[in-house]
C-alpha cells in the first residue's frame, strides 16, 4: 500500500463526526431526501455558495482524496506518442485541498483555496478520451506540488424578502440565503462550479470516476491544466429557473497551466438556464448550457492540407481568435428517494483543436445511482454509468493522418466510438468523515481506435476519501 493512501487512511481515523457531499470544485449540492452523500435532484438555486448575513463569519474545510488505479496488459497492433500503454504500473492520486470562507459584509464573502496534487493517471492521461480518473492531471511531474486553487469574491444582492437557512460547509459561510437573488462572483474558481451542475454525477472524490462522467464530455471547458480559470460569473436564481453567464480565461497553449488574460483575443463565454420540475411526487431538473470558446488554435482541416513527411503538427497552423462552439443538454431525475438517473448530452463542432478539457467532440452519458438503504447501509452508495463519446470529421481525419494533440495520438486511426462503462459502490464511514470506494471501468476502442486493441481494457480503482 502506498505511502500516500497510509496517510490518507491515518487521517480519517483522526477525525470523527457525520459526512458531507462534496461536489466537483468544493461545491456542495443542497440538503435532500437521499442520505449522506447522495443529494436528490437539483433545485435551481445550484450551485450553492453561500454567504450571507448569519452570526458565524468563517467557514474552514478540508478534504484529501487518494486513488490508485490499474489497467491490465494487452497486446497493442500499433502505437504512438500519446498511446494508453500496452503494460505499466499501478498509478496513484492525491488531492488536498483546505476550504477557507469569511464573510465581508452585507451579501458579499471571500474564498480562499490552497490546494496540494500529486501523482499520475494512466499513460500520463493519454491515450483515453474519457480518461479514468478524473483526480488527475496532464502534468509531467508526479511530485506532490502546492498551488492556488481558488480565491474569489461573492457579491449577492437578495430579491425577495423570503430566506431559507443553510449549514456550514465547503465554500460555504452559515446562514439564510433569499429564495431569490442575483449574485456575481469575481476571481480564481472552477467553471464547473457553476455549470454543468448534476447530483448524482459531477464530482470524481465522491462519486463516478471518468472524466466523461464528472462533466460533459463534449464541453471543452475553459480551465489551465488543473482545471482552474480567472473570470466572472453572474447568476440570476429564482424558485421557478436559474440563469448563469460566465466570462473567464482560455489557457495560452492547448491544457497549458498558464492563462491568458488578454481577453479581448482569448476568452470563454459560457451560458447556461437551469429548471427544476416535478414530475410524479419527484424532483428532477434538467440543464440547458451553450458555450464559445476563443483561443489561438489550429484547425484540423488545414493541418492536414499542410502536413509534411513528418505527417500534421496542430501547433503549426494556429491562429488567433479561432473558436470552438457547443452546447450540453444535463438531465437529473429522482426516482424513488433512494434512487435518481441522470444523463448528458454534448456537443462541439470540432473544428479546431480541443483546448482545455480533453478529446471528445459529442458524448452521451447515461447512470443510475442508489443509496444503499435495501441492504441496510443506508450512507453508501452505488453507481452504475455507459458512455459513449466520439470525434468530428475533420478531428478524425487528423488523427487518421498521423497527427496528435494533447490527450490523443497513435500514429493512425481506424476510427469508432468510445464507448466506456462504469461501476463504483462507496463504502460510508460516518463516524470517521471518510469514505472507500471501489471501482470497475470498461473501456472499448480506447482513443476511438477499433483496431489497435483486440479487446476492451479493464480498470479497476480504489478511492479513499476524507473530509470534515
Amino acid at each position: 500500500m502506498s505511502l500516500y493512501l497510509l496517510r490518507a487512511l491515518t487521517v480519517a481515523g483522526l477525525v470523527s463526526g457525520a459526512g458531507r457531499a462534496v461536489a466537483q470544485g468544493g461545491v456542495t449540492p443542497p440538503a435532500s431526501t437521499f442520505p449522506a452523500r447522495q443529494p436528490a435532484a437539483a433545485s435551481a438555486q445550484q450551485p450553492v455558495h453561500y454567504d450571507h448575513d448569519a452570526s458565524q463569519k468563517w467557514s474552514v474545510h478540508f478534504q484529501q482524496t487518494v486513488i490508485q488505479q490499474w489497467h491490465n496488459n494487452f497486446t497493442p497492433r500499433y502505437a504512438g506518442d500519446f498511446s494508453l500503454q500496452a503494460r505499466e504500473q499501478a498509478k496513484l492520486s492525491l488531492t488536498t485541498t483546505a476550504f477557507i470562507g469569511r464573510k465581508l459584509w452585507k451579501g458579499a464573502a471571500v474564498y480562499f483555496n490552497p490546494e496540494v496534487a500529486g501523482g499520475s493517471g494512466l499513460s500520463g492521461a493519454t491515450g483515453i478520451g474519457g480518461a479514468p480518473n478524473g483526480e488527475t492531471f496532464r502534468i509531467g511531474d508526479p511530485a506532490p506540488q502546492v498551488y492556488l486553487a481558488r480565491l474569489y469574491l461573492r457579491q449577492l444582492w437578495a430579491l425577495s424578502q423570503e430566506t431559507e437557512q443553510f449549514e456550514d460547509d465547503n465554500n460555504q459561510v452559515a446562514g439564510p440565503r433569499p429564495k431569490r437573488y442575483l449574485a456575481l462572483n469575481v476571481g480564481k474558481f472552477s467553471i464547473a462550479d457553476y455549470f454543468d451542475q448534476n447530483n448524482y454525477s459531477h464530482d470524481p472524490r465522491t462519486q463516478f470516476f471518468n472524466w466523461s462522467l464528472m462533466s460533459a464530455g463534449g464541453w471543452d471547458y475553459p480551465a489551465n491544466t488543473r482545471g482552474y480559470t480567472v473570470g466572472a460569473v453572474l447568476e440570476y436564481v429564482a424558485p421557478a429557473f436559474a440563469l448563469r453567464g460566465g466570462l473567464s480565461a482560455m489557457p495560452t497553449d492547448a491544457n497549458g497551466p498558464v492563462l491568458d488574460f488578454h481577453y479581448g483575443k482569448a476568452q470563454a463565454i459560457t451560458l447556461e438556464v437551469t429548471k427544476p420540475y416535478t414530475l410524479g411526487g419527484h424532483p428532477g431538473t434538467v440543464r440547458l448550457l451553450g458555450f464559445r470558446n476563443q483561443a489561438a488554435m489550429g484547425n484540423y482541416n488545414l493541418a492536414v492540407r499542410t502536413a509534411g513527411l513528418a505527417g500534421p503538427d496542430i501547433t503549426a497552423v494556429r491562429a488567433e481568435r479561432r473558436t470552438k462552439y457547443g452546447a450540453v443538454l444535463n438531465a437529473e431525475q429522482e426516482i424513488t428517494p433512494n434512487v435518481g438517473i441522470f444523463g448528458r448530452l454534448s456537443y462541439n463542432d470540432g473544428h479546431n483543436e480541443t483546448w482545455a478539457f480533453t478529446e471528445i467532440d459529442h458524448s452521451l452519458s447515461l447512470g443510475v445511482t442508489s443509496a444503499g438503504t435495501r441492504w441496510r447501509r443506508p450512507t453508501d452508495r452505488l453507481g452504475i454509468a455507459a458512455v459513449a463519446n466520439g470525434l468530428s470529421p475533420e478531428h478524425r481525419a487528423y488523427l487518421a493522418t498521423g497527427g496528435s494533440g494533447f490527450i490523443l495520438g497513435d500514429g493512425r486511426l481506424d476510427y469508432g466510438l468510445e464507448y466506456i462503462g462504469e461501476v463504483y459502490y462507496s463504502i460510508d464511514f460516518p463516524r470517521y468523515h471518510a469514505a472507500l470506494s471501489p471501482d470497475y471501468q470498461i473501456i472499448f476502442n480506447p482513443g476511438y481506435n477499433t483496431s489497435r486493441v483486440s479487446g476492451p481494457i479493464h480498470v479497476v480503482a480504489l478511492r479513499v476519501h476524507v473530509e470534515f
